[in-house]
């Protein structure tokens, strides 16, 4: 039961009788009057639960993007229903209006839509619909939640995606008309050409030399059909929030622009998520139904307040692959600390592969030491000019156990880490 503005300023109105005759006893009368008022417009008022309730919910959309959800209300009753609808959406959904004034005639039907623009990575859900009942007075309502489910799965939003044109541009320009001219393990035959001054003697060709009576030497280009192992570190420093994005959204981002790309490039790409458990993992996709399945499994995952054990990654690595390949740790690279068991471990994944790791650089903490104007700055300044040195010496770490470090702002690590993946195709070692 819920009690109206109207009811309210009625019984304050028994004010005005009281001041006109000056006898108290009228406000018992008055408040015996409104109080019989409110009484029968409740009992005039519909029952939620004699009412029908569909819900028609999206099934999938991208963080970010709007979308709908249709709630249809029938009234089976004789009565005509007046009433405040709310339908219970979790915050998270972005539920633009979700309280709406209602009017059902008897034997009719009414739809409502609220419009959503989700907040969060995931699984939104609607539990219930609370609905307030008013009589034809509108003083007393019946207030009544009925269970409505509905849900829909938020993706990621993979705005990277506009970048994918050009970076696969370079890709073609890289496997066609300017093929890498490297000798050596791990690339492909491509074509003979004349020999030029200059070029590595341990690529001439001495059977074709023979044939054309003149040098001749191979040209190699970087490998297809290598593989690529993305796993993104989903532990407690993953739920860190830089630019108002949580880490682990922006190493879903970068996989998914890495994985489009190498998949182009006619790579296997294999993706986990994981943290002490396996969260997720993709295997064996190609093409479009690559980064259909990655989207799809990345969607429910969040971050678990607990260690990353590294330990475990090198035995994850060779349940995907067991020929080299281009291992890929989105994770955090920051302090020496929090980086022990990744240092420790990679000296097992380097001795096989090339490995990149993939870290989000705080940008407040590079723009804090630009501020040195008052006292408290200069700390703050100092505080952060530590912070970058400690990030310095971890990056140096990682490279000399033999892996690469690519660190950026949230919004160019996806870019950044594309680009390394041509680099390290256009030197030869994929």
């Amino acid at each position: 039961m819920a009690i109206s503005g109207w009811f309210v300023a009625l019984l304050a109105l028994g004010i005005v009788p009281i001041v006109v005759t000056g006898k108290p006893i009228v406000l018992v009368y008055w408040l015996l009057l409104v109080i019989l008022l409110g009484t029968l417009d409740l009992i005039m008022a519909v029952s939620a639960r004699s009412l029908r309730f569909e819900r028609t919910s999206p099934d999938r959309v991208r963080l970010g993007e709007t979308t709908s959800s249709a709630l249809r209300v029938t009234n089976p009753t004789r009565r005509r229903l007046h009433a405040i609808v709310r339908d219970g959406w979790q915050p998270s959904a972005g539920a633009h209006k979700n309280r709406v004034a209602l009017t059902v005639p008897s034997g009719e039907r009414r739809e409502l839509t609220t419009v959503l623009t989700p907040l969060r990575r995931g699984t939104r859900e609607a539990v219930h619909v609370t609905l307030r009942s008013y009589g034809p007075l509108r003083l007393i309502a019946r207030q009544t939640t009925v269970s409505v489910p509905g849900s829909f799965t938020v993706l990621p939003p993979f705005n990277s995606r506009k970048h994918l044109p050009s970076r696969l541009a370079r890709l073609r320009e890289l496997d066609g008309a300017t093929s890498v001219m490297i000798r050596g393990q791990g690339t492909e035959f491509d074509s003979l050409r004349d020999y030029v001054r200059g070029d590595d003697v341990r690529s001439i060709d001495w059977r074709a030399t023979a044939r054309r009576s003149e040098l001749v030497v191979r040209t190699w280009r970087p490998e297809r059909d290598r593989r690529v192992v993305i796993v993104v570190d989903s532990g407690r420093t993953s739920a860190a929030r830089i630019d108002d994005e949580p880490r682990i959204d922006t190493a879903f981002e970068s996989a998914l622009l890495l994985a489009a790309l190498a998949s182009s490039a006619g790579d296997h790409v294999d993706f986990m998520i994981y943290d002490r458990r396996v969260r997720a993992r993709v295997q064996g996709a190609t093409g479009p139904d690559l980064l259909s399945k990655m989207v799809n499994s990345m969607a429910p995952v969040q971050p678990e307040l607990i260690e990353m054990d590294w330990n475990a990654v090198p035995n994850l690595v060779r349940q995907a692959t067991t020929q080299r390949a281009l291992v890929v740790l989105a994770t955090t690279a920051e302090s020496p600390g929090a980086t022990h068991g990744l240092l420790a471990m990679l000296p097992q994944l380097t001795a096989k592969h090339t490995v990149v790791v993939a870290s989000v650089t705080d940008p407040s903490i590079v723009d804090a030491t630009l501020d040195r104007s008052s006292r408290d700055t200069v700390y703050l300044a100092g505080a952060a000019e530590r912070a970058l040195l400690d990030q310095s010496r971890v990056a140096n770490a990682i490279n000399q156990l033999g892996a690469s470090v690519v660190s950026r702002r949230p919004s160019d690590l996806p870019l950044a880490l594309a680009d390394h993946y041509i680099a390290l195709k256009a030197a030869g070692k994929l």
